[in-house]
């Protein structure tokens, strides 16, 4: 347990100590009036409490990302509990903070337009695409799970209309969430997020505190890093850099970086960012830390944890048998209920994206609705796709956007003279990552792991010289 509570405690210290650094080199003005209150439209521009935008963004970047990355990121051994802490703290911490508090200081823009303001016209058009690309394939990807699940659940549940049988079956399930998101996606934010958001969030905080209670208490062991650090994947796939990709929202996600202006749009003062950005995000990384111990603990063996199926079977078994029926509520709410709070606010960037791009108010319900319907269309084609084709797809587009967002934060700092060291180094580490993956993994280009590894340092060497001839030229100034 000690490598465990060890990185548990580090979490706390990063918020404590790094997450303060990163504030003061932002430079908060608490006197500065927020988006909240200057464009309240009682839309998506509404004054919130700073504890209901927390959980609200908690949940939003949380979901079951935290927990279903974690229980496959452990396979590949202690290591994960490195890229966890590390991962939150330098570089997801810093990535969420910066995203929103930029979205902030612009209005409440999204991601594309703060990221086009720093690097250009060009990467304004092709993170719009790529950001609500992500976000549909989001929507998607957390439709479809939770209506597997559903279905499962509800097997045996038949009803009629007009003398008409009907099955519960996962394209039923698929349409009625599909339904709900259409809701939450067009309705004002109180209406329905701002509502059931905390309660969920903290569901999901109640479910992690009690496998954190199973980990201390029940009987078994959970990995050390004193066993090593040598890779334990069943499928000998390597650590670096599928473990970056395979844990993405307990450790860096791009994917924040479009949830954050939404609740940009809602904070009271600027001294509330570093609770509700780099403090959620730090929440998520316990959560992450928290599942990915408790799930090689009650599987007992890293091989036995493969056996055992999706990390939804394994959420499902280690709620059920550990915690009895609240277990059982729990899993409910990890598996179906957790999915679906980040498919819909997923939905709402999209159309927040698209809104900025098209300069279109959105007072108006029926623009609301004429942006939202495209979406979901386009969602229900996708729907049909193999399930892990689309899953990997989603995974390296998020990196992906969260790498070139934090270069994006690294030119703002480094024209505003400010210590741009510490985006930089994040945003270096992370182009290897997204590059090395996409050369080597099956929906990439397929090349050998070394070879793509060494054509991904070549590309961040590139990177980094362009960069320092770009600084050069802007310290001169």
């Amino acid at each position: 347990m000690i490598s465990f509570s060890i990185a548990l405690v580090a979490l706390l210290v990063g918020y404590l100590v790094y997450g303060t650094l990163v504030e003061r080199v932002f430079g908060i003005e608490p006197e500065r009036k927020t988006p909240a209150y200057t464009k309240t439209d009682g839309v998506d521009y509404t004054p919130m409490s700073r504890w209901r935008v927390f959980l609200i963004q908690f949940l939003n970047i949380a979901g079951t990302g935290p927990i279903f990355g974690a229980i496959m990121g452990i396979k590949f051994g202690p290591a994960a509990y490195l890229w966890i802490v590390l991962g939150c703290i330098f570089i997801g911490g810093f990535h969420d903070y910066m995203s929103g508090m930029l979205s902030l200081r612009k209005n409440g823009l999204s991601l594309p337009e703060v990221l086009g303001d720093e690097l250009g016209t060009g990467v304004r058009y092709v993170m719009r695409l790529l950001s609500i690309l992500l976000l549909v394939l989001v929507g998607t990807v957390f439709v479809v799970t939770p209506a597997d699940l559903l279905a499962q659940m509800t097997s045996n549940v038949h009803f009629s209309i007009f003398n008409l049988q009907f099955a519960l079956t996962p394209l039923v399930w698929f349409f009625v969430i599909l339904l709900y998101y259409a809701l939450a996606t067009m309705l004002p934010i109180y209406t329905l997020i701002g509502r059931i958001y905390p309660v969920f969030g903290v569901s999901l905080l109640v479910m992690a505190l009690l496998a954190c209670y199973g980990i201390y208490a029940l009987d078994g062991s959970v990995p050390e890093l004193t066993d090593g650090l040598y890779n334990r994947h069943p499928q000998g796939l390597p650590i670096f850099p599928v473990l970056c990709i395979t844990i993405a929202c307990g450790a860096v996600s791009g994917f924040h970086g479009t949830q954050s202006p939404i609740m940009s749009r809602c904070l009271q003062n600027e001294r509330d960012g570093r609770i509700v950005f780099y403090g959620a995000m730090i929440t998520e990384g316990v959560v992450a830390l928290i599942w990915a111990a408790a799930a090689i603990k009650f599987a007992g063996s890293y091989e036995h944890l493969a056996e055992m199926g999706s990390p939804a079977v394994v959420v499902h078994m280690v709620c059920n048998t550990w915690f009895g029926r609240v277990g059982a509520i729990l899993a409910v709410l990890g598996v179906v209920a957790a999915p679906i709070t980040s498919g819909d606010t997923a939905f709402r960037s999209a159309r927040l994206i698209i809104a900025d791009m098209l300069k279109l108010s959105q007072s108006s319900f029926l623009k609301r609705f004429l942006i939202a319907i495209p979406m979901f269309a386009i969602a229900v084609g996708l729907r049909f796709l193999d399930f892990e084709v689309l899953w990997r797809y989603f995974a390296w587009t998020n990196q992906t956007l969260a790498c070139v967002t934090l270069w994006a934060v690294t030119v703002w700092m480094l024209r505003r003279q400010k210590a741009y060291w510490m985006g930089l180094l994040p945003a270096l580490f992370m182009t290897v990552v997204c590059t090395s993956y996409i050369m080597g993994a099956p929906e990439g280009f397929r090349l050998p792991w070394g070879l793509g590894m060494g054509m991904s340092i070549a590309v961040m060497v590139i990177a980094a010289l362009l960069f320092w001839r770009y600084a050069n030229k802007e310290l001169k100034r």
